[in-house]
């Protein structure tokens, strides 16, 4: 029930903010004059609407979005304003009319709005909610996350999963885990009479027991268990190793034993470090400046992910470095909200718009960056021919840019497509 609630929460948080994004829009054309006259929020029937000062705003039945009208964006439009009885590309208040940098403003002020959104967000959430102390990770209890069946005798590289190869059931040995029974959100309390506090606590005691038959005890609720189970040789990643996983060679690799589990650190389990209003600032802009980095990363990467989300739509494993789209990234809202985990919501929602602020500004059509680089395009062949003692010529034909405008947006089409898909059918889940 929380989950469900959490993801129509999450979920409302986006609508709120793409309806802010057009808003931004609206607002700055009124600003400089222009005139606007229609803001919707949804699209599809209309469930309400009114008029006031000449602006037309409502609420529609799909809840898919937003938009704005505004009277000249584009030279091909065939409005007629019912006042003049003329097309509205002609009214003295039509986009078109106004000077480049305004019009470039207007354009940009949906992204600048994200920007803003995500920058108050991760305000808040460093200067008065706070985040866990991950300095703390070796103070908290040895939480089970997954259990494997098996366990590696030797690290491979995996380039469908850019991680470890998974171990072979059959040929690899038992983990002791899968021995144990052990299940996710079990603790592990101790290893042959030796407390187990935090993950470093784990590594260097399973280091010292390859090959030995050891007593593990855990706790489970409020029960207390043991059993044992023998510790099998396997290579891992050092710990103070920073080599990316595709390159990870011989002198990043130790002899150790394993347990065959992920560790799920929680939220709950590590204490919360809040900056203050102030020191927020400085926080925000840190993580703002790596969450940018990482949004273009991400972009490059997305074609090289593609033949993933065919394989997890027709049932292979999903990759949880595939991208997502507003149902998957609702659903890992609803999933965190569940949980009380605030901070990674919190992240998720910046992130989100930081995604959509930079995306927007793209320079091909339909989106705001094309209507930027348009407008700047024109200003520039006609300064050029003035100075050549030309003829201005004129606005940009938006029907010759059809045939582009609709591959992005065929393009754009397949990818939503491909992605909510595998939202429905093999979604990521932090859990």
């Amino acid at each position: 029930m929380m989950a469900a609630l959490g993801i129509v929460v999450f979920a409302l948080g986006i609508l709120i903010a793409v309806a802010l994004h057009e808003a931004g829009h609206f607002w700055s054309a009124r600003w400089f004059g222009m005139k606007a006259t229609r803001y919707f929020i949804g699209f599809g029937p209309t469930i309400f609407a009114f008029t006031r000062k000449g602006v037309e705003y409502g609420l529609k039945a799909l809840p898919f979005g937003a938009f704005v009208k505004i009277v000249g964006m584009t030279p091909n439009e065939e409005d007629i304003d019912p006042e003049t009885g003329k097309p509205g590309s002609e009214d003295p208040k039509a986009m078109w009319r106004f000077p480049v940098w305004k019009r470039t403003i207007v354009m940009a002020a949906g992204s600048i709005t994200h920007f803003g959104l995500a920058l108050i967000t991760l305000w808040v959430l460093f200067a008065f909610v706070g985040i866990p102390d991950v300095s703390k990770v070796n103070q908290v209890p040895v939480r089970v996350g997954t259990v494997s069946e098996c366990v590696s005798k030797t690290w491979q590289y995996d380039p469908t999963t850019r991680t470890q190869k998974a171990c072979e059931k059959g040929t690899d040995p038992q983990s002791p885990a899968s021995a144990l029974g052990l299940q996710s959100g079990d603790i592990i309390v101790s290893i042959d009479g030796h407390p187990i506090q935090g993950q470093q606590a784990l590594r260097d005691e399973l280091k010292n027991d390859i090959g030995k038959t050891v007593t593990v005890q855990y706790r489970r609720g409020n029960e207390t268990r043991s059993g044992t189970a023998e510790i099998p040789a396997s290579q891992r990643v050092k710990l103070d190793s920073k080599t990316p996983a595709d390159k990870i060679g011989p002198a990043d690799l130790e002899q150790a034993g394993l347990l065959g589990i992920t560790v799920d650190i929680q939220y709950k389990d590590l204490p919360v470090v809040r900056d203050g209003a102030v020191g927020g600032v400085g926080h925000t802009a840190s993580m703002t400046a790596s969450l940018v980095g990482r949004t273009f990363a991400s972009l490059g990467s997305i074609p090289e992910r593609i033949p993933n989300l065919f394989s997890a739509i027709f049932g292979g494993e999903r990759d949880p470095e595939t991208p997502v789209s507003v149902v998957g990234a609702s659903r890992i809202g609803g999933e965190l909200f569940e949980l009380g985990d605030w901070p990674s919501l919190l992240l998720l929602f910046a992130t989100l718009n930081l995604f959509f602020g930079i995306f927007n500004l793209f320079p091909l059509l339909p989106m705001d960056g094309g209507h930027i680089a348009i407008a700047w395009f024109e200003r520039v062949r006609s300064f050029i021919a003035a100075r050549r003692g030309r003829p201005d010529p004129g606005r940009v034909d938006y029907y010759k840019l059809a045939p582009f405008t609709l591959a992005v947006i065929g393009v754009l089409g397949v990818f939503v497509l491909l992605t909510v898909t595998a939202d429905f059918v093999n979604p990521i889940s932090i859990k």
